[in-house]
């Protein structure tokens, strides 16, 4: 028992009332909502009870906690296919080692034999192009994110680093660079189910991802024209509601519906988050719808109440 005999009674009453509190303070258990929030900073998980969080049903997610450099996830982060999402990394690898300035077209590229004959094959997403056209960085950069075109990515892999193979270990190495610790990528253009990641990880990326100004500028866009190709649209279809700007979707039938999402607060503040693995194991379609519909209740929620620590938001 704490004495304090040269200590006014009053004195010792208000500090034994104080070490009392501390006491029952130290057993308290911060109760988990249903919905399960996790914040991370530093790699060191703190417990979030945030039950007006619109979170998916199913699957996982990630979204920042404005001004404290937090991410809440929701769900298990344990690694899942990401199909198409594997094209955020293809392009930021692409772009990092062939950067193109805003309205610079790049270096033009040779269509080979191989892009044009998997075009339509194996029921993957591709665009029909022609052998020995050459199309520029940046147009062959729209067919990547917008049509999400596997044989564009390899056909960019290929010319980047020689081959796939290389230019995978390319993205593996940036993954470990922007500290994508539960991230492995086994392809250029994520159909294949070894390619997986999580959602916080995939929040990394897409920070990272949208500094890129062409990139920026490419996820944003409705619709294109390529020549040789015609008019090409993005399957972003939550692209100018709910302010989303960006950023990719990505859907399989291992990996469900996936989306990676840029939306504006206001009218200049960026929000950034992750929706993965929805309806997997159904059909691409209804996964993808799935995460659509799940990533735009996110939003409109976060939206209309911002996460923040107060310091900004």
């Amino acid at each position: 028992m704490l004495s304090l005999p040269s200590v006014p009674r009053r004195v010792r009453t208000a500090v034994g009332a104080l070490l009392l509190l501390a006491a029952l303070t130290a057993l308290v258990v911060l109760p988990r909502s249903d919905r399960g929030t996790a914040a991370r900073q530093d790699g060191a998980p703190t417990r979030i009870t945030d039950g007006d969080i619109p979170w998916p049903g199913e699957g996982q997610a990630a979204v920042p906690l404005e001004g404290s450099g937090q991410v809440l996830t929701h769900g298990a982060q344990r690694p899942v296919p990401i199909a198409s999402l594997a094209k955020v990394m293809t392009a930021y690898v692409v772009l990092t080692g062939h950067p193109l300035r805003p309205g610079e077209e790049g270096p033009r590229i040779e269509v080979d034999r191989q892009a044009a004959h998997e075009a339509g094959v194996g029921g993957e997403s591709t665009v029909v192009v022609t052998p020995g056209d050459r199309r520029t960085e940046r147009e062959l950069l729209h067919l990547l994110l917008l049509p999400s075109a596997n044989n564009i990515a390899r056909l960019l892999a290929r010319w980047d680093a020689g081959s796939e193979e290389a230019f995978v270990r390319k993205m593996q190495r940036a993954a470990h660079d922007l500290g994508m610790r539960d991230t492995t990528y086994t392809d250029a253009g994520g159909i294949e189910p070894t390619t997986t990641s999580t959602a916080a990880d995939q929040l990394k990326l897409a920070r990272e991802a949208m500094r890129l100004p062409v990139l920026r500028d490419i996820v944003s866009t409705r619709e294109a024209t390529v020549p040789g190709v015609g008019r090409v649209a993005n399957s972003n279809t939550l692209l100018g509601t709910s302010g989303v700007v960006g950023l990719k979707t990505g859907s399989t039938t291992p990996a469900g519906g996936n989306l990676l999402w840029a939306a504006k607060t206001d009218g200049t503040h960026l929000l950034l988050g992750a929706v993965l693995h929805q309806r997997a194991h159904t059909t691409p379609a209804e996964g993808l719808t799935a995460a659509l519909e799940a990533s735009r209740a996110l939003i409109d929620g976060l939206r209309a109440r911002p996460l923040s620590t107060g310091s900004e938001g």
